[in-house]
Parts: C-alpha cells; structure tokens; sequence
C-alpha cells in the first residue's frame, strides 16, 4: 500500500469543473433527482382519470361505487403512498453505500424503478388499482435510497469550492422533473384519459440511461480511501474527476480526516444519536430535513390543480398556469445554483424559509378575501408561484447538501438515514393529511406551514455556521467549539459538604447561580 502523505496543515483545496466531474454530476442527477420531481407532480394533472379508473373498477368489483370518502382516501393513498416508500426505502442507505458505495447503489437502484414502470404501465389493462399503489411505492423506495446517495456521491466527488454549486445541481433536476410532468400533463399530450398509465411509466426512460452510463464513472474517491482504504483507487478517480495528475493535496485532507476520525467504521443510526459530540449537528438535519417537506411545498406540488381551483382559477386555465409555476421553479433553481458559492448555504435557505412563510400567509388572506376582492385570486396565484420559487433556490437543495457537510465519512451515512427518514415521512404525513387539513381548516390551512417556515429559518439563522468553502474537518471543529445542548457545564457543578435539607438546597442555589453566570 502506498504511503500516507506528509500533513502540512489546513490548505485551500480547490479545483476547477471538469467535463467528467459535471458528466457524473448531470447523469446521477438525471436519473435520480430528475425520477424524484417527476414522481412528486405526475398524479396531479390526471387525478380525474385515476379517480374515474378507481371508480370504475370498484363498481365491477362489487357492484357498487365506492362513497366520496373513500375515494378520497384511496387517491390520497395513491399520492402519498411514494413518501411511504421513501421513508422505507431511506433506511437501509447506510447499508447500501458502505457495501456497493456511492455509484454502484444508484447503478443498482435503477432496477426498482423498471419494475415499477411494468407495474403502473399495464395497471389500466389488468384493472387493478392495486398495481398503481404498489407502482407508486416502489418508485418512493428508489427516490428514498437516491435522494439521500446522490448528495453524498456528489458531495464527496466535488472539490470544496465547487461542492455548493454541484450540490444544487439535483435540486434543479428535481424542479425539471416537476417541470415536466406538468408539460407532459397537458390536454394536448399525455393529460387524456388515456394516456394516464403511460404517463405514469415514463419514469423507465430517465432510469435507462443512468443504468447504462453511469457504471463507467469512479466510485467517490472519498469513500475509496477512507472506508476502504484503497489508495491507488482514490488516487485514479480523483485524477479521472479533477483532470490532473498531481492529487497529493486532496489525498492530504482525506487523510487528515481519516486521522481525525475515533473510528474508521461507520457508525449506526443508535450511534449517531447518543454521540454527544455531533449533537448539534444531528439536531440540525432534523430541523432542515422535516422543516423542508412541513413548509408546505409537497402540498403545492401534490394538490396544484386543487389549490387554483379553490383559488378561483378557471378550470381550463389551470394546467397551463401549472406549467407557468413549473418554469418558475426551474429559474429559481438556476438562480440558487449559480449564487450558492457567492452568498453562501445560510443566506440561501435563510431567505428562502422566509420567503415561503411570508407566502404561505398571503394565499390565506386571498383565499378569505377572494370572495369579496376578486383580484384577490391572483394574489393567491402569486403566493404559490413564491412559495415555489422561494424553496427553489435554497431549501430544495442546501439540507441535503448540508447534511454531507456538517458530518465527517463515518458519521455521514446515519445522518444520511436520519434525515431522509424524517424527510420522508413529514412528506408522507403532508401529502396524506392535506386534503383533509383543508377540507376542515379552510384558507387557514395554510398559517401552519407559514410557522413552520419561520421557525426553521430562525433555527438556522441563531444555530448553524456557513459552511461555504470549509473542510469537512473544519466544519465538525466549529460544533466542536460550541456548549453541547441538554447538558450542565463541568464548571457549574460544585463539591459541597454532605449536610440536611439546608444543605441540598444551598447546592441547588449553588449550581443555578453559577448555570446563569
């Protein structure tokens, strides 16, 4: 084995964006990203077809229609059921990477994403809404895994000045996807009665080509070295991304990392949890992963067409103000993309969190107005294209981002899991609980998610540090250098005489005065 190089302190690692580092970047996001956005808006356009479909069936299955409710509450099963499969599909991603790594669990997941095309594809012609539901699952499970890899590849492939900039890449695929499930949608195209199952299937096409191109990419140098300890491998992708010969200065601070880790085996989620030291960080991805999916965005792009209809939208007009919505988001995409490494993560998501609550409170106050204001609509239409382009260019992308950058490679696999499943999950409970939140609380529906967005963006403005152009090990020493949360300073605890009652009460003042100190 090759020998380790000499450390010489913290150097400024940089490098330049090659063409193999962006081919990796734009081909794993194609096929994973672009599956995730696709699959989040496609059962909105033909939501009608699908409900007719359910009916249908059900009536030749048991000789009678099946009530309002319970259509409800199948179609909704159908919507959220592709979170259901994320959450389950998010939990076996620390097992996956550090077993067939980086690249080759996203080579391996395109395979559920075939079978869930056969499933919904040729569910119309066997009659069966159960192969729609099951499709949608299976397609959640290969977003759960790729969602949380696809960060962490790009992450560990991407020099640190560049790592912001290729880490919102998936980000704006993620908006394509929606972006093109809402052209594809249209009445002119694939929104017919028809075509729905098809529709549905499409997803087979992104997967293809990722199956087939993405193989012959490196593994994550990162990964190689540090988990496997495979030299001459490190050494050989980092060439192959970085397009030069002479990569002593990476291989250094990969292995300053290794050296900084108690551990060179990855740790597990239980782990994870009671390690006192990423305390603050492991909090963080909590705060930015569920605040991510509550603010609101799923049940925008889940329920669009029902939205503008409640919006007083006329009923012609809306899949084509939809695609207008889609544009947006794709914009604002590009936006965030290309100023992340100028403002920085926490400006990003900071005005974005902000933005979106500011939003959210505004389609209340159109929705109760609009009955009196008619102009008020359009404010209403405003507010969901901000709430859009707001997430866009900042939440959509930097929590998975940050996620690989606040943990060092052996925590960063558990944080992964951590925050895909309550990611998941907040999107699962959304995309369930929204028809029936609106149904019940109205146009105030909405102030919910305008909390939620302005108490995550205050958590990230009081709590964590930018993290633009730091190393991994840099990151991890300013939380280091912060008072662990839950726990009493050493310094506040004083040795006092063994004494009665006066006694246990006069250590009690003792440690709350010198906590307050």
């Amino acid at each position: 084995m090759e020998g380790k190089p000499a450390l010489h302190g913290h150097q400024r690692v940089t490098g330049h964006l090659t063409f193999p580092l962006l081919a990796a970047t734009l081909l794993a996001s194609f096929g994973s990203s672009l599956l995730y956005g696709y699959n989040l808006a496609v059962v909105n356009s033909p939501a009608v077809h699908i409900k007719a479909f359910y009916n249908a069936t059900w009536s030749q299955r048991y000789g009678q229609s099946p009530s309002q409710d319970l259509l409800t509450v199948m179609y909704s099963l159908t919507v959220s059921v592709f979170a259901l499969g994320g959450l389950v599909g998010s939990f076996p991603v620390g097992m996956l990477v550090t077993r067939y790594g980086r690249n080759g669990t996203l080579v391996r997941s395109t395979l559920l994403v075939f079978l869930a095309g056969v499933l919904m594809g040729f569910s119309r012609y066997l009659k069966s809404p159960e192969m729609v539901i099951l499709g949608r699952f299976i397609t959640g499970l290969h977003s759960g895994i790729c969602l949380s890899v696809v960060p962490m590849y790009l992450g560990e492939i991407a020099p640190k000045n560049l790592r912001g900039f290729l880490g919102l890449v998936p980000s704006i695929f993620i908006c394509l996807g929606v972006f093109s499930a809402q052209v594809l949608g249209l009445p002119e195209l694939l929104g017919e009665d028809g075509y729905w199952p098809l529709f549905l299937s499409l997803v087979v096409i992104p997967a293809s080509l990722q199956l087939l191109l993405l193989h012959w990419f490196p593994e994550s140098p990162r990964y190689l070295l540090i988990e496997k300890n495979n030299v001459r491998g490190a050494t050989d992708a980092l060439r192959w991304f970085l397009g030069k010969d002479d990569v002593r200065d990476v291989l250094e601070e990969m292995w300053e990392e290794q050296c900084s880790l108690s551990s060179l085996e990855t740790i597990s989620i239980w782990q994870l949890l009671q390690d006192g030291s990423v305390r603050w960080q492991t909090l963080s991805v909590v705060v930015i992963n569920m605040g991510m999916q509550l603010s609101g965005i799923d049940a925008i792009w889940f329920y669009t067409n029902t939205i503008f209809q409640h919006a007083g939208i006329p009923g012609p007009e809306i899949p084509y103000t939809t695609v207008g919505t889609g544009a947006i988001e794709v914009l604002a995409g590009l936006l965030g993309c290309f100023t992340i490494e100028k403002l920085g993560r926490r400006p990003l998501i900071i005005i974005g969190f902000s933005f979106m609550g500011f939003c959210c409170a505004g389609i209340t106050l159109a929705l109760v107005l609009q009955a009196t204001v008619p102009w008020m609509r359009y404010l209403s239409v405003a507010c969901v294209i901000g709430i859009i382009a707001g997430f866009c260019m900042g939440p959509a992308g930097v929590p998975f981002l940050m996620t690989a950058e606040l943990f060092k490679q052996s925590h960063r696999p558990a944080a992964y899991i951590v925050g895909g499943s309550l990611n998941w999950l907040s999107n699962f409970t959304v995309g369930f609980i929204f028809p029936f939140l609106q149904t019940s609380a109205g146009a105030f529906c909405y102030l919910v998610f305008c909390g939620v967005c302005v108490l995550v963006a205050l958590y990230v403005y009081l709590i964590i540090p930018e993290t633009k152009n730091k190393t991994f090990v840099e990151i991890s020493q300013i939380f280091a250098a912060r008072r662990p949360f839950l726990t009493v300073p050493a310094s506040a605890v004083k040795m006092v005489p063994l004494g009665g009652y006066g006694a246990l009460e006069n250590s009690s003042l003792e440690l709350s005065e010198s906590s307050r100190a």
